[in-house]
C-alpha cells in the first residue's frame, strides 16, 4: 500500500486528519498525544478544536479517511491484476503481499483500532468492524460470482485467510505468508466453486 506524505498545502483540517491518521496508524491510538498532532500538522490547540470536539472525534475522521483509501486502493489493485472472479479472490493475496513488504507496514489499523478499543459499543471500535464488513461484501459479491455453492461461508473463509495474514504478516514477519495463505485459498475455490472449476479445465 503507498504510503502518504503530509502536503503543507492542504486545509487545516485536512492536515489535522492526515497528520493524525499517520501518527495514529505509526505509534498507535493511546500513545499519540494531541500535542503530537499538532506539531506535526502545525496547527494550534484551539483551531484542532473548532473542528473536532474530542480526541475520539479526530480518532473517527482518521479511520474514515483510512477506510476510503484502503477500500479504493485494494480493490483497483485486484480489478487491474485479474478479470475473472475466482482469479480476483486469489489476486487479494497478491496484494496484501506488496502490501506487507512496505516499509511502514504496521497491520491492519482497524485491527489495532479494535485493540486498543475493546468494547464493541465503542464508536472507534463499531467504526473498524463497519469498515471489515464493508469490505467483506465485496469479497461476497466475488464469491458470488465465482459461483461458490456456498458463497457466504466461502468469503467468510477467504476474510479469516486474510485478517490471518495480516495478523501473522505483523507479529511475525511478513515473509511466505501471503503465498501460504493464496495457496489455502487455491484450494477452497477448487472445492467450493463451479467457474474455478471450469477455469481449471480450460
Amino acid at each position: 500500500m503507498p504510503s502518504t506524505t503530509l502536503d503543507p498545502v492542504l486545509a487545516t483540517k485536512e492536515r489535522l486528519v492526515e497528520a493524525a491518521l499517520q501518527l495514529f496508524y505509526e505509534r498507535g491510538f493511546h500513545a499519540t498525544g494531541i500535542d503530537m498532532i499538532l506539531t506535526k500538522a502545525n496547527v494550534s490547540k484551539p483551531t484542532l478544536y473548532k473542528y473536532f470536539d474530542s480526541k475520539d472525534a479526530l480518532i473517527l475522521a482518521a479511520l474514515r479517511r483510512r477506510d476510503d483509501f484502503v477500500r479504493r486502493w485494494f480493490i483497483s489493485e485486484i480489478e487491474q491484476r485479474a478479470t475473472s472472479p475466482a482469479e480476483r479472490i486469489l489476486a487479494l493475496f497478491d496484494v496484501l503481499e506488496e502490501w506487507f513488504q512496505a516499509p511502514d507496514f504496521q497491520g491492519c489499523m482497524f485491527i489495532n483500532a479494535t485493540a486498543e478499543y475493546a468494547q464493541h459499543n465503542h464508536p472507534v471500535h463499531q467504526a473498524s468492524a463497519e469498515h471489515k464488513r464493508v469490505f467483506g461484501q465485496y469479497i461476497l459479491t466475488l464469491a458470488q460470482a465465482a459461483g461458490a455453492v456456498t458463497p457466504k461461508e466461502l468469503s467468510a473463509q477467504i476474510l479469516l485467510l486474510m485478517e490471518g495474514a495480516i495478523a501473522t504478516a505483523h507479529v511475525s514477519g511478513p515473509a511466505l505468508v501471503a503465498q501460504h495463505a493464496r495457496k489455502t485459498a487455491e484450494v477452497l475455490l477448487s472445492y467450493t466453486t463451479t467457474s474455478r472449476q471450469d477455469s481449471l479445465n480450460h
